[in-house]
């Protein structure tokens, strides 16, 4: 019997059960591979999701940020006084601050004279605002009034701005019904919940939008010095400042934005339920090729019952061919995922990409989908009695 184990454990059974038929292997690896894809595109557009939403928040100078506690959200800020950032300086822990004004305004279009909502961002040129070592420069540019810069990565619908600027041709539009002038480019990049974004100095800002309080603002940006710990400061002036403001570290400031859109918006839970049901058609699939394989080749396998092979060794046949459709679907999964990525990301500029996160999550997920719907599969070969069979 041990030889006869041997020599069934070198002959490639459950390669040759799976191409014995290729047109049920092929409808098999295409199943697998839409419910791959399907994975993949609904986790890259909610990691995409994500990752956008905080991508201003990221490139911000500053250890602590203070908001309203009415604040939800970059695209829903409320104001507090001014003068709160103002008190921070009082610990000695601050070396200096930024005040920032945040709301969308209409842009319109110098092309085709549409408008369109743009996340304008206001703030003083002489503050830091931005981790950009040239950023400085170009915010000297701002401190003429109605001067702007622009974000190069936003939307083409906000019209050819960057070729314009960079052909040295005059870019001059509204923002609010009010002339502007394009001053200089930067790269922030679009978010779901903004296709673009704007640069201008708080007099500027209060120029275009003047039903803003001149003493209220939307952010407050707080430099600590060296050595000092965020975490302690921002519980001492959390305590300390009146509770019309709310202090949070930037890390804090990054998970309050992306905690929004996980928690108070269906659109994180949509994209994981697609996941989900990517994963589900996938099990179904595999499920029903591997059992309707065991379910034709059942006397083949009460064969090999009888002639004394143990019912375990038959359950290893199964589970290689869930194994085999697992890699086989898999690997178009991922290049039409790489394809369909690309696509995305050149249609929307959103940072949709296949990190080793999410490649590794895909694979285990397919290949759990299969080897669990293989297990299923597995108890049709109890049925393999010779007895009953032949």
């Amino acid at each position: 019997m041990n030889f006869s184990f041997i020599k069934f454990r070198k002959i490639p059974l459950a390669w040759l059960l799976l191409t014995r038929q290729p047109l049920r292997l092929i409808v098999a690896i295409a199943g697998i591979s839409f419910a791959g894809i399907l994975m993949f595109m609904q986790l890259g557009f909610r990691d995409g999701l994500f990752d956008t939403s905080v991508t201003i928040h990221k490139l911000l100078d500053a250890d602590l940020v203070l908001i309203s506690p009415r604040s939800k959200s970059s695209i829903s800020m409320s104001g507090f006084p001014k003068r709160r950032l103002i008190q921070t300086l009082a610990l000695e822990d601050v070396e200096k601050t930024a005040p920032v004004n945040l709301t969308y305004l209409l842009w319109r279009n110098p092309e085709n004279l549409k408008t369109r909502s743009i996340l304008t961002l206001g703030f003083n040129p002489s503050d830091s605002l931005l981790l950009d070592d040239g950023f400085s420069r170009k915010a000297d540019k701002l401190k003429n009034p109605g001067r702007v810069l622009f974000d190069k990565l936003s939307r083409p619908e906000f019209g050819p701005i960057e070729d314009w600027f960079l052909s040295d041709k005059k870019v001059e539009t509204e923002v609010a019904g009010k002339r502007v002038l394009v001053e200089g480019l930067v790269e922030l990049g679009p978010s779901f919940g903004a296709d673009g974004n704007l640069i201008t100095s708080r007099e500027t800002y209060l120029r275009l939008f003047p039903a803003n309080p001149k003493g209220s603002i939307e952010i407050g940006l707080v430099k600590l010095r060296s050595g000092s710990n965020p975490i302690m400061v921002t519980e001492i002036l959390n305590k300390s400042l009146p509770n019309d403001v709310r202090v949070l570290t930037k890390d804090q400031f990054i998970e309050f934005e992306k905690d929004y859109w996980k928690n108070s918006t269906a659109i994180g839970f949509i994209f994981s339920l697609g996941a989900l049901m990517g994963f589900v058609v996938g099990c179904v699939v595999v499920y029903q090729i591997l059992y309707s394989d065991v379910t034709d080749h059942l006397p083949e396998y009460a064969t090999l019952l009888a002639m004394g092979y143990r019912l375990k060794s038959l359950f290893f046949v199964v589970a290689r061919e869930g194994f085999l459709l697992a890699l086989f679907g898999y690997l178009p999964a991922y290049f039409s995922g790489q394809i369909l990525y690309s696509i995305v990301r050149n249609s929307t500029k959103l940072p949709i990409v296949m990190d080793a996160n999410k490649t590794v999550l895909i694979f285990i997920l397919i290949l759990v989908m299969c080897m669990g719907s293989a297990g299923i599969a597995m108890r049709k070969l109890v049925d393999a009695d010779p007895a009953e069979i032949f």
